[in-house]
């Protein structure tokens, strides 16, 4: 089996909002997500500043995903968190430099961790663009199914794409 490479997850510093303001607005990754807006630093810095840290206030969690070295390499967000039924959305964002060298795959059993042995969630999914193969065979890997499929569903500012409903019982 291929040595994954040591992550830390940690909670958003003020120090990362410049990256974040680059990783929010690479244009280039828009079109596998939910956005479409460029981000001023102001409402990062807002997001940042409002931030509780406490998933059942903000139903969501963002963690920075560093690297052996303290590079911060990407980072990852449980949202749409629901504790009733205990699951919640997962999207994972490796930086462009730091994309396939294992990160994303050493990421996923950390969070996978944090989701069953932390906040005792029942399952994760992931609503991932149809034409992105890589994240789907990623997931795929990792025990993620196919539930279900969004025609249209996702919107570039041009055009609109399929996405793919994938879960996994954790």
């Amino acid at each position: 089996m291929i040595q994954l490479p040591i992550v830390r997850l940690r909670a958003m510093e003020p120090e990362d909002l410049d990256v974040l303001y680059t990783i929010e607005n690479d244009t280039s990754i828009w079109k596998l997500g939910l956005t479409n807006v460029p981000y001023s630093r102001f409402v990062l810095h807002d997001f940042m500043a409002n931030n509780t840290g406490d998933i059942y206030t903000d139903k969501q969690v963002r963690l920075i995903i560093e690297n052996e070295a303290r590079e911060m390499v990407g980072m990852v967000d449980l949202l749409k968190f629901d504790p009733k039924n205990q699951k919640a959305e997962l999207g994972i964002l490796i930086s462009s430099g730091y994309r396939g060298k294992g990160y994303a795959k050493a990421t996923i059993s950390q969070i996978h961790e944090y989701a069953l042995s932390t906040l005792h969630l029942h399952q994760l999914y992931v609503v991932i663009a149809a034409s992105n193969t890589a994240s789907l065979d990623l997931f795929r890997k990792y025990g993620y199914q196919q539930s279900g499929s969004l025609h249209d569903w996702l919107f570039d500012g041009s055009a609109y794409y399929d996405a793919i409903i994938l879960q996994r019982l954790l």
